[in-house]
C-alpha cells in the first residue's frame, strides 16, 4: 500500500482543490453543530426546568411529552421527517433551507437529552436552596434564575460536555439529506479519487480535533465556574 497525500492538492473539477473542499465541508460541519447546540441548550434548559416546577402539573406533563417524543425517535428518522415530511405538511417550511431543517432536527433531538440532564441537576440540589430563595422573598422564576439554575448548570457541565461532543459527531448524519459536511465530502471524494484511506483519515482527524476543542472549552468553563467544595474537581472537562 502506498500513501498519496498529494491527492488533496488535486483539482476536484470545479476549480478548487480537495483540500479546499474538505475545509469548506469542515466549516459546514461546525456550522450545523454550533447552530444545533444553541437550539438544543435553549430548548433543553427550558424543558428541563419545566419538568421540575412545583405546582405546575400541566407544564411538567408538556415537558415530559417533549422529552419522550424527541428522545425515543432515532435521529436519522427525525432528520428525514423534518426534511421530507414537515415541508409537505406545513407549506411555510417549503421555503426553509435544508440546513435550517437539519439544525432543527439535531437541535430538538439533543434538547430532549439536555432537558433530562437539567432535570437531574435541579433535583440533585438540596431542597434548602429552594427554601432559601423563598425566604428571601423571591418568586419561583427568581428562585430558579438566581439560585437554582446557576448551581444546577455547574453540576451538569460534565455530562453537558459529553452531549456537546456527541452533537458534533451526530452532525455527520446530515449527509443523508445532502448537507455538504465532512462525511458527505469523504464519501464523494473517495469515489472520485479512489484514495479512501487518505480521505477518511483526514476527515477522522478533523472530527477528533473538533471534539477535543469542545472538550477543552468546556473544561476551561468548568474550572472557572466551579464552586470549591461543592463540585468535584476533575480537570478533564467531562471526565468525572
Amino acid at each position: 500500500m502506498t500513501w498519496d497525500w498529494q491527492v488533496f492538492l488535486n483539482d476536484d473539477g470545479s476549480g478548487r482543490t480537495y483540500l479546499q473542499w474538505m475545509m469548506d465541508a469542515w466549516s459546514w460541519t461546525l456550522a450545523v453543530a454550533g447552530c444545533s447546540w444553541v437550539v438544543a441548550v435553549s430548548l433543553g434548559g427550558i424543558m428541563g426546568t419545566l419538568r421540575t416546577l412545583p405546582n405546575s402539573p400541566w407544564l411538567v406533563r408538556l415537558a415530559n411529552v417533549w422529552v419522550e417524543l424527541f428522545r425515543n425517535i432515532p435521529l436519522l428518522v427525525q432528520i428525514f421527517l423534518w426534511y421530507f415530511v414537515v415541508p409537505k405538511v406545513i407549506p411555510a417550511f417549503q421555503q426553509v433551507p435544508g440546513f435550517v431543517l437539519v439544525v432543527f432536527a439535531l437541535g430538538f433531538f439533543t434538547s430532549a437529552r439536555i432537558a433530562e440532564q437539567v432535570r437531574a441537576g435541579v433535583q440533585a440540589l438540596p431542597k434548602g436552596q429552594r427554601y432559601a430563595g423563598m425566604a428571601l422573598g423571591f418568586t419561583t422564576a427568581q428562585t430558579y434564575r438566581y439560585v437554582i439554575l446557576p448551581m444546577a448548570f455547574r453540576i451538569i457541565l460534565p455530562p453537558l460536555t459529553s452531549e456537546s461532543m456527541n452533537l458534533l459527531k451526530n452532525s455527520s448524519v446530515a449527509f443523508a439529506v445532502s448537507i455538504a459536511e465532512l462525511t458527505m465530502f469523504a464519501m464523494q471524494a473517495q469515489e472520485e479519487t479512489s484514495r479512501g484511506i487518505e480521505v477518511y483519515l483526514a476527515v477522522t482527524i478533523l472530527y477528533a480535533i473538533s471534539a477535543f476543542a469542545v472538550n477543552r472549552v468546556f473544561g476551561f468553563i468548568e474550572t472557572k465556574v466551579r464552586i470549591p467544595g461543592f463540585i468535584v474537581a476533575g480537570g478533564t472537562g467531562g471526565g468525572h
